[in-house]
């Protein structure tokens, strides 16, 4: 036994400095909460959103509104009330129909707004003496949209996938779970004259969480117990994941536009561009392709 005491004081003294490292490493996590404003981290889709070949020309769009259409509600204990995806999908989709380079967005979701402060301008423009010369119209006119984008959230499924793994050997041991769940958006154009749904495109997008937890739980001696344990929780955002889905709902609808003949290239050269080969072969459209060009 006293040969042994040297090593359960060490052990001891690892376990003390292993709990007083994680202690004092979660004394620092809060700081990380409050690190300054940055803009919003791009995702996987946007290098290719914004590397789309130009168009021949920009197509005006108009956007109404992205509403939710999932009935879901985050789970308790957090709010019965609150929506498990954002309520700010336009705003989302106007973004990405912008950062396309394909489109012209042209503001309709608050166009009362819009239409008063026109109203005021003009107001300010007018002559303000009775008998004074009408003041020339110097404000243009409204841009009209050539198509209405239309569409929703459509679908947020929770725990699609979980699961987990776990091993302790001598009181040692770690366990890891996670969990998958799924959002998807549907996305059309519409054409403003004649009414025609021109495409329709749905894409999905997982949401993955996970939660790591290591423990410790050992005798140092006959009746000192050492006991260790930590943790840590990764939630994929949320909102993230649904902007991913909004953005290669735009880029698929781009490129089922050109094979279809609803817009052309600047360069039809870009028929071969890397990208448009990658997305018409996700829609299995390469015969077509082939046909439209023959």
């Amino acid at each position: 036994m006293k040969n042994a005491r040297p090593a359960i004081k060490l052990f001891a003294a690892l376990s003390g400095a292993l709990v007083c490292a994680t202690l004092a490493g979660c004394a620092h996590a809060p700081s990380v909460a409050q690190s300054g404003a940055r803009l919003t981290p791009a995702t996987s889709v946007t290098r290719d959103l914004t590397r789309l070949p130009p168009p021949r020309g920009k197509i005006s769009v108009a956007v109404y509104g992205f509403r939710d259409q999932t009935g879901q509600y985050k789970a308790a204990p957090d709010s019965s009330f609150s929506t498990a995806v954002t309520q700010g999908a336009a705003s989302l989709l106007l973004g990405a129909l912008q950062a396309s380079g394909w489109f012209t967005p042209v503001e309709r979701e608050n166009l009362q707004d819009l239409l008063t402060e026109r109203k005021i301008a003009r107001a300010l423009e007018s002559p303000k003496e009775a008998n004074a010369a009408p003041a020339p119209a110097a404000m243009p006119q409204l841009v009209s949209a050539a198509i209405l984008v239309e569409g929703g959230i459509t679908a947020y499924e929770t725990n699609v996938r979980t699961g987990g793994i776990g091993a302790n050997f001598l009181g040692i041991g770690a366990s890891s779970q996670y969990r998958v769940d799924q959002v998807t958006i549907t996305l059309r154009s519409v054409d403003v004259r004649t009414g025609e749904v021109l495409n329709s495109v749905s894409t999905t997008k997982t949401i993955y969480s996970y939660e790591l937890h290591p423990s410790v739980f050992k005798f140092v001696n006959f009746k000192d117990l050492a006991q260790f344990e930590a943790g840590t929780t990764r939630n994929e955002p949320a909102q993230l994941c649904v902007r991913e889905a909004i953005e290669a709902a735009v880029v698929h609808l781009v490129v089922q536009g050109l094979k279809d003949g609803r817009w052309q290239l600047k360069d039809e050269k870009d028929w071969s561009d890397p990208l448009i080969e990658a997305y018409l072969k996700e829609d299995g459209a390469l015969g077509a392709r082939g046909a439209r060009k023959g």
